[in-house]
């Protein structure tokens, strides 16, 4: 028997199509991929823009704010590394044509739909990952 901590599931992190996204976490910037011919935002990133067709593509910073746009509660422990309950979190990102990104919060969060939402990042090993919390109001943070 060992005490051995059981490792991560992590993604991979230079994969030409999700790279620069992980590149801007290890930054502290939340980074979306977008159509260089006609600037659609192209999420789930991919090798080419599934409006207009072109492989052309960039990354553009946008705010690491949004609002909660689904949420569900894991109770059921699948990996030794990721202890339950958490809160798995669908947030909507600000500044985009309704991108959607996943984080992960410990616990049964308080949560409702639309509730403001901010990103911070979580360093994982060798791997920066976005994760969302909610954004305190001065009401919550002076209770």
């Amino acid at each position: 028997m060992t005490d051995a901590q059981p490792s991560p599931v992590l993604p991979v992190v230079d994969d030409v199509d999700t790279g620069e996204f992980f590149a801007a976490a290890a930054r502290g910037e939340i980074a979306v991929r977008v159509c260089s011919a006609c600037r659609a935002d192209v999420h789930l990133p991919r090798e080419n823009c599934p409006q207009c067709g072109a492989f052309s593509r960039e990354w553009r910073v946008v705010p690491p704010l949004g609002a909660l746009y689904s949420w569900t509660v894991v109770e059921h422990q699948v990996h030794p590394a990721t202890p339950v309950p958490y809160t798995v979190v669908l947030v909507e990102v600000d500044g985009t044509d309704g991108v959607r990104l996943v984080g992960r919060i410990d616990g049964r969060a308080e949560l409702e739909i639309g509730q403001r939402m901010e990103a911070w990042f979580e360093q994982v090993d060798d791997v920066t990952l976005p994760q969302w919390r909610p954004i305190r109001t001065d009401e919550e943070s002076t209770a």
